[in-house]
């Protein structure tokens, strides 16, 4: 294997600043299983609101193949402009408190995995990184009139426990960020992995709600005030478009009706527990909620319930979403 120092360089002012060792890291990567575009909106937040500066930018230019994830540029009139290369890169921000923490976001690489991970790995033990924690989203045959769920996984057992009810065992395809947590367990490092439950039916388009969930899932984990208001201003409005779009069907009514039924019925079945309600309860693991949502999402049932209340609730949306395919959208 190539040196993996070589992947990125370093911005020597805020790398040896003494106040950049020891802060928890949270990694949003996009391109795996992004339901609800959570990571993306996730990333985007915390950067465009919170202070920051370049800890470390990585080359992309190893990692990602641009053919089959190109980047974006703007044509204007007769020329050229505001081209958006692929970036990955960890900076160091400011939580509402003031308090700092690093932040790994970007693209997940297409090439070069192990190398990649050994990088990361090697930047989290030269800063001492205590924590790291990570996000993605996935399809769960749930409506949106619940509160959204969360599983978490990793070997902090302090943060897990109670969370995840059941221990299956399957076989799942891979992310970069599976691959770094167990590279970290092995290492000695704590990590925690957030698997946010997004509705089946709107994981196509960005679903504000979900990702409001996920800054707070991860808040919580790393002792962190994430921003959240923007997401959730944004999220009313999602949330208003949904009720009247259900409430002028009574078809959609029927099919949402359904699986409130559902998943009140598992809830009393299987005791859950939040970190942020802080009820009585458990959740299923994430294996678990990954080989039952591939089932149900199979089914002609969920077939049915999603094209109905997908056309119902963002008609249009389903041609614009077209245009971010291979950009971290859920098959």
């Amino acid at each position: 294997m190539l040196d993996p120092r070589t992947l990125y360089t370093i911005n020597t002012d805020v790398f040896d600043d003494p106040e950049s060792v020891g802060l928890p890291l949270l990694v949003s990567l996009t391109g795996f299983m992004d339901a609800g575009q959570v990571v993306a909106q996730v990333g985007e937040e915390l950067v465009d609101v919170l202070d920051h500066d370049l800890v470390a930018e990585f080359d992309t230019d190893q990692l990602v193949d641009y053919r089959g994830r190109r980047p974006k540029i703007t044509f204007v009139e007769d020329h050229l402009e505001d081209y958006k290369p692929h970036r990955l890169e960890i900076r160091r921000l400011y939580d509402g408190l003031g308090e700092p923490f690093l932040l790994l976001t970007g693209t997940e690489p297409d090439l070069q995995w192990e190398r990649f991970v050994r990088a990361v790995v090697g930047l989290v033990e030269d800063l001492h990184v205590p924590l790291v924690s990570w996000i993605h989203a996935i399809p769960m045959p749930v409506p949106h009139t619940r509160p959204i769920g969360v599983t978490l996984h990793g070997n902090r057992a302090d943060l897990i426990d109670g969370m995840n009810a059941w221990r299956p065992t399957a076989e799942l395809q891979a992310s970069i960020g599976h691959v770094l947590e167990l590279r970290l367990i092995e290492g000695g490092h704590d990590v925690v992995g957030h698997v946010i439950h997004v509705p089946h039916y709107l994981s196509e388009a960005e679903y504000p709600p979900a990702a409001v969930a996920g800054l707070e899932y991860l808040g919580a984990t790393a002792g962190l005030v994430l921003p959240t208001d923007r997401l959730r201003e944004t999220g009313r409005d999602v949330e208003r478009q949904i009720a009247k779009q259900v409430g002028n069907s009574t078809e959609v009514q029927s099919v949402v009706s359904s699986l409130e039924q559902r998943y009140d019925e598992y809830a009393d079945g299987a005791a859950r527990k939040s970190l942020l309600v802080k009820e009585n309860s458990e959740l299923a693991s994430a294996d678990e909620i990954g080989a039952a949502v591939e089932a149900y999402l199979a089914s002609p049932q969920a077939e049915e319930e999603s094209t109905l209340l997908w056309e119902a609730e963002f008609p249009g949306a389903a041609d614009a979403g077209d245009q971010h395919e291979g950009e971290g959208r859920t098959p």
